[in-house]
């Protein structure tokens, strides 16, 4: 997934001018706060309440009704309410802020608004496969989308089209993913309903109850995206330049996200055991020291990567326009900024995941209340005078208070259990990795050498993975 859409970065950016480029990203950027907000926390909701639900419905008079169905088509009812009506204001909002009249943002954020739309409600359906424990379906449906949209937009690369100021292009781009995850959705509808019946159903006393459940979820991620993606908005917003400005961002954003994603899926897949666990009284230390070292793991490659081999991965994932000069800042300044904040997201991820488990809801929700707020704040300040750069700052600075905030405080709710061993394992494949990747960076002249490099690096991390104990460790 991660390899495909960082592959569509490449062809968007080899696609459009940077200013049509830059309108891309923005419609992007500001749909994903209303993204979140059209979610509420009802996917974390939906896999405890569906798996807790019994096999069948307790309710006389319905042969053969599955309980779990019924949480599943009541939270699907809330689902659709909800991200009409999130939606509905996204795309209100846009064509009457007087900044964006007369620029091609407000049509590029209507277009682009299929995307939301359909990812979220297959993410509902998603929940069947997490509590079957099926997920090779959500495998097939994501790759096949990434498939789909990938080759859709490389065709329009192939037929010649480069650099492109033509609005119809810029629509086109959007249209494709907007297919692309209809796609997604309708393969998790075919799927899911081989597992279980997929249809909507109305209890105005089971909504409620869901609905009063989801609220702390669907705050937190709320204030959550206020810090990590309301940034490009406002520069949009902010700053005359702005597609310019969201050009050199926007694209690094996307691949950070992947950075964000990758930790989200290993505590989704953990949330039903720990949850179970934590319920019967179990032990989950263990558990916890365990998936506390594989984001470490993952942060600190990713961290590397993004710091040492900046530029050549920007070369690579967009065009040579996108680096940086003497003049001015580009892509490689901007991933070499949020290489701290991809480090600490899997921190602070884990130690929501851990607050929410223990129900330690209102601590979580006032910190992430206490970082949207110093964001926002940071970002009118300095957005105005240093563009992506001052939003990229302000991102290292919030990240760097949620982390030192909130992991103390997961580790009192629910301690874990990592000895001092694992440490120092993962403290030398850290600085191996670090070492190898230095080495290599006079040589990462051109994309073939990059590429060549990755592969390399890629073999020696499970070299190194294997010779510091991780298989033995995390098995």
């Amino acid at each position: 997934m991660a390899a495909l859409s960082i592959l569509t970065v490449k062809f968007v950016a080899m696609g459009l001018t940077k200013e049509l480029a830059g309108n891309y990203n923005s419609a992007y950027g500001f749909l994903q706060l209303f993204g979140i907000l059209a979610d509420f926390g009802l996917y974390a909701v939906a896999v405890r309440e569906v798996a807790r639900a019994p096999e069948q419905s307790s309710v006389r008079g319905k042969p053969d009704g599955s309980k779990q169905s019924e949480v599943l088509g009541a939270l699907i009812v809330l689902r659709c309410a909800i991200l009409v009506l999130s939606l509905a204001t996204a795309l209100l909002l846009v064509w009457i802020i007087p900044a964006w009249r007369g620029t091609p943002l407000p049509l590029a954020v209507t277009i682009a608004s299929l995307v939301p739309f359909f990812t979220l409600m297959a993410g509902i359906v998603r929940t069947v496969f997490q509590v079957k424990y099926k997920m090779h379906y959500v495998f097939i449906a994501e790759v096949v989308q990434r498939i789909f949209t990938t080759a859709m937009i490389g065709s329009f690369i192939f037929l010649g089209v480069r650099g492109s100021n033509d609005l119809q292009i810029l629509h086109m781009f959007l249209f494709i993913g907007g297919m692309g995850a209809f796609i997604l959705f309708f393969m998790s509808l075919i799927y899911g309903n081989r597992l279980m019946r997929i249809r909507m159903h109305f209890d105005l006393e089971m909504l409620k109850r869901l609905l009063k459940a989801a609220t702390p979820y669907g705050l937190a991620f709320l204030f959550m995206a206020f810090y990590r993606q309301f940034d490009i908005t406002l520069i949009a917003l902010l700053r005359d330049d702005f597609e310019l400005q969201n050009a050199y961002y926007g694209f690094v954003l996307r691949m950070v996200e992947m950075g964000y994603l990758i930790p989200t899926f290993l505590l989704n897949s953990t949330l039903p055991i720990l949850s179970e666990r934590s319920a019967n009284g179990g032990d989950t230390k263990s558990l916890l020291g365990k998936t506390f070292l594989i984001i470490l793991i993952l942060g600190s490659v990713s961290f590397l990567f993004s710091i040492l081999w900046s530029r050549p991965l920007i070369q690579l994932l967009t065009t040579d326009a996108y680096l940086s000069t003497a003049t001015r800042a580009g892509s490689d300044t901007a991933l070499r900024l949020m290489s701290v904040p991809i480090f600490l997201n899997g921190i602070i991820a884990y130690s929501f995941y851990v607050l929410l488990t223990k129900h330690e809801w209102r601590k979580l929700v006032a910190m992430l209340l206490v970082g949207a707020v110093f964001s926002l704040g940071l970002n009118l300040w300095l957005i105005p005078q240093y563009g992506f750069q001052g939003a990229a700052t302000v991102s290292i600075i919030v990240h760097c208070f949620l982390a030192a905030m909130l992991l103390p405080l997961a580790l009192r709710t629910m301690p874990m259990h990592l000895p001092k061993e694992q440490w120092m394992r993962w403290g030398a494949f850290t600085s191996l990795l670090a070492g190898a990747l230095w080495a290599y960076q006079p040589y990462l002249t051109n994309e073939f050498a990059t590429v060549f490099a990755l592969v390399s690096v890629t073999i020696l991390m499970g070299v190194l993975g294997l010779l510091c104990g991780f298989r033995k460790t995390l098995l």
